[in-house]
């Protein structure tokens, strides 16, 4: 694992021969962060290098895509949030601390929404149609309680092993 500068330019990142990239959680605002973020992301997105963002990574991540992102009025704080895995139907116990949402109405159409917050229905996760890039709002890797999303990680894992396989350098 390397860790990098969240302004490290995309070529540099792409030298050090990622088998994955981590967008990690915050603090901050996606937009003022996306002024030197998105377009370093757009650019490894285009890689086929698998990418998951957590939280503010998340956001990130949407604005790269093309998302929109807003202020929400309280934000979501704490354990025990109910939300839904779209994909498979159940739901996951999570931990959250984020006041900024993706605004569903502003995913393009090659983003699926992957999984929703049960208290308002925001946007709690996204994946590319067409590649290996995938976030999540909320934070699996920590442990208030229930681990009903550390299966992230093994997802993210079994991507970057495949990707790994490849000759691509």
């Amino acid at each position: 694992m390397i860790v990098v500068p969240c302004n490290l330019e995309a070529k540099e990142i792409i030298k050090l021969k990622p088998n994955g990239i981590f967008l990690s959680n915050g603090p901050g605002d996606p937009a003022a962060t996306g002024r030197y973020a998105i377009n370093i992301i757009q650019k490894l997105i285009k890689t086929n290098i698998p990418v998951f963002g957590i939280c503010l990574g998340h956001q990130l991540l949407s604005l790269a895509l093309k998302a929109k992102t807003k202020k929400m009025k309280l934000g979501h704080r704490g354990a025990n949030h109910p939300v839904k895995n779209l994909i498979n139907g159940k739901v996951e116990i999570t931990s959250q601390n984020h006041g900024f949402e993706v605004l569903k109405e502003s995913l393009p159409k090659n983003v699926e929404m992957t999984h929703k917050s049960l208290f308002d229905n925001s946007v709690e996760g996204i994946k590319l149609k067409n590649k290996p890039v995938f976030s999540v709002q909320y934070h699996p890797e920590s442990n208030p309680g229930p681990q009903d999303s550390h299966y992230l990680f093994n997802q993210f894992i079994n991507l970057v092993k495949k990707n790994a396989k490849k000759k691509r350098y």
